[in-house]
């Protein structure tokens, strides 16, 4: 057997790990007590219990950024917040248990009514002068923490609207409520519904969930490093003995102001080096979240998984912020495609790829600007919001054309053949391309939209 050879068996029986039935065995033996106590029950309540903690810790960790928790008025408005998000919280789940029961008019649309209120808490905060006072405090962060909230609890009430809160308690909501797992404004798992399909019910799944998130922490770590090596051999921006080597390629965020002046090279440089690091971090971060959740015997799908690889749009699209694009279909584009368009396919898919990936994509990032969120600053959001509203139709556009393109290639008889090697790197290459080149109006710049469209036409020499 060959040394490449070898090394490629080796490394698909560490893949391959937790399928592995001599090591999952060997698992079992080493914990064995372990495992047995730790039944679906018992695990769901420790993740509830370290919810409690995030409930405390998490409005004012959203407060600190944006008002004085320091202030006579703070640590009182803090604790109002964390009672009024309990309140609230809890609410939704008596709406969500009693689903049957609501108005039919609330039945019928319980987002709209669930984010209406959230609208309606933002509007009252403008209203409120900013006086200091425990009122305006804990409304400010009141604000704050159910931006983190409100896909959670759309989730929620999902599971009502299902009719699968049956067997439930509140304590099973609040592990992915409040996470003691972590994440972002993006429910990693989903609600409990999706978790509870991929919940370990014997030791041997448990084992093999544990193992799972094992290798899953294990290949954090590894990105982490990566991020580490690319920030000193390409940005040359550690402290590290690597950065004195660093190619000093300067970040996006740099160069955008710049408009037409940034030089040809050192801007295609820097677009790819962003994408680089923008996937590596988003992948060294999900594999902790989601790690975790499998160590708890949630087997859930990762939330990244290699879109770097991705031939296709599409396919980056499904791989790179999994969790992300699944809340977007299920709040978004579902609701858009049943009641849309019925009578015309094309439209209609492309009126629910829009919905998601352009409106659902530029709301949610709407809900998480804080500054808005707080003052209203009508002004400030103006540049952001052009850049980003035309970063998310493009993408829009984009997904919508990368799926019509697979429907024909899996339609034609041609698709039966696996594309060549010289094919897929060039179709992977676009996909790294246009990613880039759209990114330019999402990344968080100070630049205006004029400057980036200029950036934008200098990669290609027309000055």
């Amino acid at each position: 057997m060959s040394l490449a050879a070898g090394f490629s068996g080796t490394a698909r029986r560490l893949r391959q790990l937790h399928e592995d039935p001599a090591v999952v065995a060997r698992w079992q033996a080493w914990t064995g007590p372990l495992l047995s106590r730790l039944t679906p029950p018992r695990r769901r309540a420790l993740l509830a219990l370290g919810a409690l903690y995030v409930v405390v810790r998490r409005p004012l960790k959203e407060m600190a950024p944006a008002v004085d928790v320091r202030a006579p008025a703070g640590p009182l408005a803090g604790a109002l917040v964390v009672l009024l998000c309990l309140v609230v919280v809890a609410a939704v789940y008596l709406a969500a248990r009693r689903f049957a029961s609501l108005p039919a008019t609330v039945r019928r649309r319980p987002q709209l009514w669930l984010h209406g209120g959230f609208w309606a808490i933002v509007v009252l905060g403008w209203l409120v002068p900013d006086s200091g006072s425990v009122v305006a405090l804990a409304l400010s962060g009141l604000v704050l923490a159910l931006a983190f909230l409100l896909w959670r609890m759309g989730y929620l009430l999902l599971s009502g609207q299902r009719g699968r809160m049956a067997g439930t308690r509140f304590s099973d909501h609040l592990l992915y409520l409040y996470p003691a797992y972590g994440g972002s404004g993006v429910p990693y798992g989903k609600g409990l519904d999706h978790l509870a399909r991929h919940e370990a019910t014997s030791e041997e799944t448990l084992a093999r969930s544990q193992l799972a998130g094992l290798k899953l922490l294990a290949l954090a770590a590894i990105y982490h490093g990566l991020l580490a090596l690319m920030a000193g051999l390409v940005y040359a921006e550690s402290r590290g003995p690597w950065s004195v080597y660093g190619l000093r390629v300067p970040r996006v965020e740099a160069l955008l102001p710049l408009g037409a002046r940034a030089p040809w090279a050192t801007a295609w440089s820097a677009l790819y080096a962003g994408l680089v690091w923008d996937v590596l971090k988003l992948a060294a971060r999900g594999h902790e979240v989601i790690g975790v959740l499998r160590l708890f015997g949630f087997n859930v799908f990762r939330n990244t998984y290699k879109p770097l690889l991705a031939p296709s749009l599409v396919e980056f699209w499904n791989r790179y912020y999994y969790y992300f694009k699944e809340m977007l279909v299920d709040f978004f584009f579902f609701p858009t495609y049943v009641r849309c368009f019925r009578g015309r396919p094309a439209l209609r898919m492309l009126a629910a790829t829009l919905a998601a990936a352009e409106f659902g994509n530029l709301y949610y990032h709407i809900v998480f600007n804080d500054t808005f969120l707080l003052t209203l600053d009508l002004a400030g959001l103006r540049p952001w919001l052009e850049a980003r509203a035309f970063y998310c139709l493009l993408l829009g556009l984009g997904v919508y054309v990368s799926m019509r393109r697979e429907q024909q290639r899996r339609g034609a008889a041609a698709a039966a053949t696996p594309a060549s090697m010289p094919t897929r790197i060039r179709r992977i290459a676009g996909v790294w391309t246009f990613l880039a080149l759209i990114g330019i109006w999402a990344d968080a710049s100070s630049a205006t939209f004029g400057q980036r469209v200029e950036f934008f036409v200098s990669l290609f020499g027309l000055r």
